[in-house]
């Protein structure tokens, strides 16, 4: 844990050092995706479903605000519309002004979020939706994840019909019209996931605001288990035909996703818990405070090694050598029993040299009057 903890204090610092590059990134990124799966779906006019076109507009509106890749995403869808059947491309554009009446209305300053909702469900992994806006944001986030699954709905029943939508001819086409608008505002399998989200945004963001241990945590896995019991007892009763594997996977997912999120946003130390009371004139307060868990990165230290600093250590460590050697030999002159020659010593000889045979003399009359082994005459000299 410890480790997570000091990779996120590191990513935060470059965060902070590079945020304006990694957002134009990101946004590039989720521009390139979301081009690449309008054009693999609904790709019915070949220039703009070319690799070239869906680079170029990523490009350009990773310099623009989320919104213009939101208009860009609709013309393209428009445009695709129209090379298939000018009355779709109508109805569609219709469509596409009234979910923007709502999400200009509650949250016009979120434009990645009916973005995130449709890549989400152009992947099959419609139920990390919940788990990220219900933990993220707050319950007005459910217009514009609304928007985005009415979206990618209507763009995939385009795509299941287009045989049929172009070889209608004059006559069939006001009933290809009707069927048209009747299948995108009365489909079954549309509303019971657009209910799913919504339970599962409102779940998740009320336990996630609980003053309870591991709020997050919880949040995550009852919305996720939420989602997955409204989207199984609506496809068994309306006969909808959804998946269970792309239910359960993505609910399995946004448990996972909710856990990253917890780590980035929300560590807690629960175990330093403090519950304080106090009061005024006119309240009685009652808080629960939680630490957070903060680790800094740990900072290496180098220690440079020059070559002129080892040389003065090897000249100090000569210079104290011969200190010590001249105390050890006064201590060995000032012991008891031992004598030395007067004016000589063992480091200052003359000539520079050492009279072994005396020392050697004094030694063992100095070992012996210590021990005992010497006879009385021999002490007596």
């Amino acid at each position: 844990m410890s480790t997570l903890l000091v990779w996120r204090e590191k990513l935060q610092e470059i965060y902070a050092r590079y945020s304006a590059y990694i957002l134009k990134v990101l946004q590039f990124l989720l521009g390139l995706l979301l081009f690449g799966l309008i054009n693999a779906n609904v790709g019915f006019m070949e220039m703009a479903s070319s690799v070239a076109c869906t680079a170029g507009l990523a490009v350009i509106c990773t310099f623009f605000p989320m919104i213009v890749m939101v208009m860009a995403a609709t013309v393209l869808v428009l445009v695709h519309f129209y090379a298939l059947s000018m009355p779709i491309a109508a109805v569609s554009l219709v469509i596409f002004l009234l979910m923007y009446i709502f999400y200009f209305r509650f949250t016009p300053k979120k434009a990645w979020i009916v973005l995130l909702s449709a890549i989400a469900f152009g992947l099959k992994i419609p139920f990390v939706v919940p788990v990220i806006f219900g933990l993220l944001g707050t319950p007005v986030w459910i217009v514009p994840a609304a928007c985005g699954i009415i979206s990618f709905y209507m763009i995939d029943y385009v795509k299941t019909s287009a045989t049929v939508l172009r070889s209608a001819d004059a006559d069939s086409m006001a009933d290809s019209l009707i069927s048209f608008t009747r299948q995108v505002f009365s489909s079954k399998e549309m509303w019971l996931m657009v209910g799913a989200v919504v339970i599962g945004i409102l779940v998740v963001n009320v336990v996630r605001t609980r003053a309870v241990n591991h709020a997050w945590k919880i949040a995550s896995a009852v919305g996720s288990v939420v989602c997955v019991t409204v989207a199984s007892a609506g496809n068994i009763v309306l006969e909808t035909g959804i998946s269970y594997t792309t239910i359960i996977a993505s609910a399995v997912l946004g448990i996972v996703v909710g856990l990253v999120l917890e780590l980035i946003f929300f560590s807690m130390d629960y175990s330093r818990t403090e519950n304080i009371q106090f009061e005024d004139d006119e309240y009685y307060y009652y808080v629960k405070a939680v630490p957070k868990v903060g680790v800094s990165a740990p900072e290496k230290e180098v220690k440079r090694i020059t070559g002129r600093k080892s040389q003065e250590d090897k000249n100090a460590g000569a210079q104290s050598r011969p200190e010590r050697t001249g105390q050890a030999a006064a201590g060995n002159a000032g012991s008891p029993g031992r004598s030395a020659q007067p004016g000589r010593s063992a480091n200052n000889a003359p000539g520079g040299t050492v009279d072994t045979n005396t020392e050697e003399i004094l030694l063992t009359r100095s070992l012996g009057k210590e021990l005992g082994l010497l006879q009385e005459n021999d002490r007596t000299e």
